[in-house]
């Protein structure tokens, strides 16, 4: 699934592991998540989503390929 995450958390400054820890995930799984090795469960999207004050779509495109 193609997502912004690289670029959102570019623009705000934050490590994998900052992001990580404002979502309650590990940075490793940021990373997954970033890199389309792992598509997130709803909640972690929702909460990821949350954490750049997104709506999910601004977030994620289902139906997209990961960067």
């Amino acid at each position: 699934m193609k997502n912004r995450l690289r670029v959102l958390r570019a623009e705000r400054r934050w490590s994998q592991a900052e992001l990580g820890e404002r979502v309650g995930v590990s940075r490793q799984a940021i990373n997954a998540v970033e890199t389309g090795k792992h598509d997130p469960s709803l909640t972690l999207a929702f909460a990821l989503a949350g954490a750049f004050e997104l709506a999910i779509e601004a977030v994620f495109d289902p139906n997209g390929e990961a960067d």
